[in-house]
């Protein structure tokens, strides 16, 4: 079992500040404990509001991640609130690791089109080559190969574009072939692409890059199939604090349970 990341705390002589998101409950409590993780998945829950994508976005900028996103980290401008909250977090490392990205469900599109730009303006610059006269046909060949070598690894890696492809199934593969062992990986709400069958696609690469490919996951989610993973600590934003709870005991998974047990009962109180 490895960990990477031990714990988040803020950092001692830090200013106390009222704003956002420095106000929000579960964000101020880190004031009085660090978050520690021991178990490679960490799966933050909580209702809309509660700070938990905040907070991973402020332990990303902090670990200084690799963005999958149109724009990094540092310059992405929705991302403002938590470069400030990352200022005053302190992290704790087993073993620093370099590896790994912060990936929001929202920006997958974002990279996927960054992609396609890529590989657009590789064929644009193969296409120069081909078309110079004043180059002899070895030359153009030789000129020509970097450009075929660099396109056809994007169509490995990312297959024939962002429209190819529906939104699950661009995250699945993007989050796939992105993985390394022995890294950080930060997830907020991957879920909110997928169907439940994808889901379940998303947990078994979960368990598989936890356990022997040693890497460790902190993931933002309202998923019951996903926070379902065996073993994984499951930590709970709401009520101003942040605290351990059971996949039993979450309202997600009671709601849905309910749900799904008797839907008319819903209907009859909407």
């Amino acid at each position: 079992m490895v960990v990477h990341l031990r714990s988040v705390a803020w950092r001692e002589g830090t200013d106390e500040d009222e704003r956002y998101p420095f106000a929000v409950p579960a964000i101020a409590a880190l004031r009085q404990a660090p978050l520690s993780f021991d178990r490679p998945v960490t799966f933050l829950v909580g209702e809309n509001g509660s700070g938990k994508s905040t907070l991973l976005e402020a332990i990303a900028c902090a670990a200084g991640s690799i963005a999958l996103g149109s724009a990094p980290l540092g310059s992405d401008p929705s991302l403002a609130p938590a470069r400030q909250l990352a200022a005053t977090l302190k992290l704790t490392w087993r073993a620093r690791t370099r590896t790994g990205f912060f990936l929001r469900a929202e920006d997958v599109f974002g990279f996927a089109k960054l992609v396609d730009r890529t590989r657009d303006d590789l064929e644009a610059d193969r296409r120069v080559i081909a078309e110079d006269a004043s180059l002899s046909d070895k030359a153009r060949g030789l000129g020509q190969m970097a450009y075929a070598r660099e396109l056809a690894e994007l169509r490995r890696r990312y297959g024939a574009g962002a429209d190819a492809r529906s939104h699950g199934e661009t995250f699945l593969a993007l989050f796939r072939d992105r993985l390394i062992p022995r890294g950080l990986y930060l997830l907020d709400e991957p879920e909110a692409p997928l169907s439940p069958l994808r889901q379940l696609a998303l947990l078994a690469l979960l368990i598989e890059a936890s356990g022997p490919g040693e890497s460790q996951f902190l993931v933002a989610t309202h998923s019951p199939i996903l926070t379902a993973l065996p073993g994984a600590t499951i930590l709970s934003l709401d009520e101003g604090s942040v605290r351990p709870v059971a996949w039993d005991d979450l309202d997600h998974v009671r709601v849905t349970r309910q749900f799904l047990n008797d839907p008319e009962a819903f209907f009859r109180h909407l």
